[in-house]
């Protein structure tokens, strides 16, 4: 077995899928678990679990609580953050005409 971790970063509050209520923006760590394929000629991981880690606020600060998710399910969390950051850079309120300078 090995573990990897890395963060993703989101920039709207987002869900998953399989769990209700919404996450807020921020940074997030994603901890990957992987073991090794037996009797190839070369060595090769296979992904058994994928987590996100969600420190607790509130009452709860100080805890972690890991949810298992799966790559694809990220992906798509992370795949409607953009579309709607994108969206929100779109819009005419953000689109404000400068000011002239005299």
């Amino acid at each position: 077995m090995r573990s990897s971790r890395s963060t993703v970063t989101f920039s709207n509050a987002f869900s998953l899928l399989g769990y209700r209520g919404q996450l807020p923006a921020g940074d997030y760590d994603v901890l990957v678990e992987e073991e090794l394929l037996q009797g190839l000629t070369f060595e090769a991981f296979r992904r058994t679990a994928t987590y996100l880690l969600v420190l607790g606020a509130g009452g709860r600060t100080g805890r972690c609580e890991m949810r298992a998710t799966c790559e694809s399910d990220l992906n798509e969390a992370l795949s409607r953050d953009r579309a709607a950051s994108r969206s929100k850079n779109d819009s005419e309120a953000a689109l404000s005409p400068l000011e002239d300078l005299k």
